[in-house]
């Protein structure tokens, strides 16, 4: 047989190594050892093709050199079983410690099949046109290499949920390609296959894994956000410490220009800065690496200088982005991590917005770490039913019983302790869980109502928070109204507590919420009075039917003589209005007295009680209300 097969598979290689080596690589472990796998079955393809023309011209050859390429080609293909073991090693052994360990084992297996490939005898078949090898040594190379496939697909079982769905696939057709080739080459030494098969197995890892050409952003020659992900996990996996600076460059931070215009001249700046590799990520955005940390505040200087000196030919076009800079990347443990802490940042910093540059340290990284803990915690009290309803009692100074109590959310962690809900309830507002918690929280107190007659224990009604993000949602009326009505309780024995700052964001949708719901029986209560934006105004545009001081403004009629004349106002005006008034944070009789004596309606605080679970509340109030 001729080595036209080989010359054929020698050819693809080279158009292979054309494209591949002309595209830049980012560097990933994978891709370094792609490159190294497709080295050895290049040259595994090159000992192929010396062999037979050894073979061909073994009469005017030395024997020892016949033998000598023989053999080098049976043991590049021994080799080249090892460092497809090796390729996907760097997939499945994340940490580099073991990586090195596994593949210091796998090249003693390769050694001592190389060795036993080289001490075995060889034969040689050139009759009737045909040219094979076989003997010892060509079966042991069978054996070797055999043993080693084996031992890649079985790594790829057992190791399947370690591994890329794409690059596991992509080596098991590879493989398969080489593996079917040596099956039939081994039954019939004429066919030589097997040179043909690697050059397909690389192409084949090429187009389905290790084009440079996927990782790049077509549109600024860039690496994209997928070589980020990438690259940046590689990084955490080994310990690498490294910076990062993100650039985001909204539409109309640049002025009289469109950023487009401009973007292929920053982007030539950036690309000839050295030791950073800088990224395109979804947007606006592009993000620089900087793996030598010391230098990283340097070139974050530098970077804003040039941004300050003006763009285009005449450098009088001017783009103002915001920055964030990272000096320790390895303040967050992965990938994943690391994103939603840059999104954390460029939405809620205000160091960003007022100054366009922010620098995120370990403190931040913590805050946004126990944040996510506490939103699991939620989403988990939620699922297994660990959120309860604690209830406070309300005095009522005119009955002089307890008639009314609001109702206060807590949740238990895993070991039944209560979580203070200063903890959690600004969480669950940023990440809108809010509203499944509230939900849960008003069909607690509907089956409460339900389920203990109330009325019969001197409880008329019971008040129940909405936050901001409630408000805003133009549900909320639909879904309280079924809620009542699953329950079957009446709609006077609920007043909804709303805060001033809710009735600033989402009034409309806050109005037509009320008025529905009031259509149907509930009242309302505007909670907090005092603090915030406060404002008599929010009383007349709001039909509510109670007003809350709260705990600041109740100590400071005690306090602080300004305040008192405020409150004296306010209270007469309220009360000239006919709404009823509610002082919370009453911690002494003295207190209580003086509240009374001003006719405030309503009493709540620490005086009477602290928020009660279910049973100890209406203990309370039989207790209290003298109730047998």
């Amino acid at each position: 047989m001729s080595i036209r097969v080989q010359c054929c598979a020698a050819a693809v290689m080279l158009v292979l190594l054309y494209f591949y080596r002309r595209q830049k690589r980012i560097g990933l472990r994978t891709g370094r050892a792609y490159w190294r796998m497709f080295c050895v079955a290049f040259l595994s393809i090159s000992f192929d093709i010396i062999s037979c023309a050894a073979i061909t011209n073994m009469e005017m050859l030395p024997k020892i050199l016949v033998e000598l390429a023989c053999k080098t080609y049976l043991a590049s293909l021994d080799c080249l079983s090892g460092f497809v073991l090796q390729y996907i090693g760097a997939d499945i052994f994340k940490d580099k410690t073991t990586y090195r360990r596994v593949m210091v084992f796998y090249s003693a297996f390769i050694f001592v099949g190389i060795t036993t490939i080289f001490l075995l005898p060889i034969s040689y078949h050139t009759g009737e046109g045909e040219l094979y090898t076989y003997g010892p040594s060509v079966i042991a190379t069978y054996a070797f290499a055999g043993a080693t496939i084996i031992g890649i697909f079985l790594s790829i079982i057992i190791s399947r949920h370690k591994m890329n769905k794409d690059r596991r696939y992509g080596v098991m057709i590879g493989i398969g390609c080489i593996m079917t080739a040596a099956v039939i080459q081994f039954l019939n030494n004429q066919l030589l296959m097997i040179a043909f098969a690697e050059a397909m197995c690389m192409v084949v890892l090429f187009l389905w894994l290790e084009n440079p050409g996927y990782y790049i952003d077509v549109r600024t020659g860039m690496f994209n956000q997928n070589a980020f992900n990438l690259y940046t996990t590689q990084l955490y996996q080994n310990n690498s410490g490294f910076s990062l600076i993100q650039i985001i460059y909204e539409p109309g931070s640049c002025r009289s220009q469109s950023i487009d215009e401009l973007l292929t001249e920053v982007v030539s700046y950036l690309k000839s800065i050295p030791k950073i590799l800088t990224f395109k990520n979804v947007g606006n955005e592009i993000i620089a690496i900087i793996e030598n940390t010391e230098s990283s505040a340097e070139v974050l200087q530098k970077l804003r200088g040039r941004f300050e000196e003006g763009w285009g030919k005449s450098r009088d076009v001017e783009i103002n982005p915001y920055w964030i800079y990272v000096p320790d990347a390895n303040i967050v443990s992965s990938t994943g991590e690391l994103v939603n802490m840059l999104r954390y940042v460029r939405v809620n910093s205000s160091e960003l917005a007022e100054t366009h540059l922010a620098e995120v340290g370990q403190e931040l990284a913590d805050s946004i770490n126990e944040e996510k803990l506490i939103a699991e915690l939620i989403a988990n009290a939620l699922v297994d039913d660990r959120v309860e309803v604690f209830y406070q009692p309300i005095y009522s100074t005119k009955e002089r019983a307890f008639t009314a109590a609001e109702a206060l959310v807590r949740i238990r962690d895993e070991f039944g302790n209560i979580v203070p809900p200063n903890k959690f309830i600004g969480v669950a507002e940023s990440n809108g869980m809010i509203i499944k918690l509230g939900e849960t929280v008003f069909r607690k107190v509907c089956r409460f109502l339900s389920e203990n007659a109330p009325h019969s224990i001197g409880l008329r009604y019971i008040e129940v928070n909405l936050s901001m993000i409630q408000c805003a949602d133009d549900r909320l009326a639909g879904d309280y109204i079924a809620i009542m009505k699953e329950h079957g309780i009446t709609p006077d024995m609920i007043n909804l507590e709303i805060t001033e700052s809710a009735s600033l964001e989402a009034k409309a949708t806050l109005l037509q919420n009320m008025r529905r719901l009031i259509d149907f029986g509930v009242s309302f209560s505007l909670d907090d009075f005092g603090t915030g934006h406060s404002n008599l105004n929010y009383i007349i545009d709001m039909p509510v039917e109670i007003v809350k001081f709260d705990r600041e403004m109740t100590n400071a009629y005690f306090e602080n003589s300004k305040a008192k004349y405020i409150m004296d106002a306010a209270m007469a005006m309220i009360h000239g209005m006919d709404l009823n008034i509610v002082s919370e944070g009453v911690e002494t009789e003295d207190q209580l007295r003086v509240m009374e004596d001003l006719n405030i309606n309503y009493i709540q605080g620490f005086l009477f009680s602290k928020p009660l679970p279910e049973n100890e509340f209406l203990n309370f109030l039989r207790e209290k209300n003298h109730v047998i």
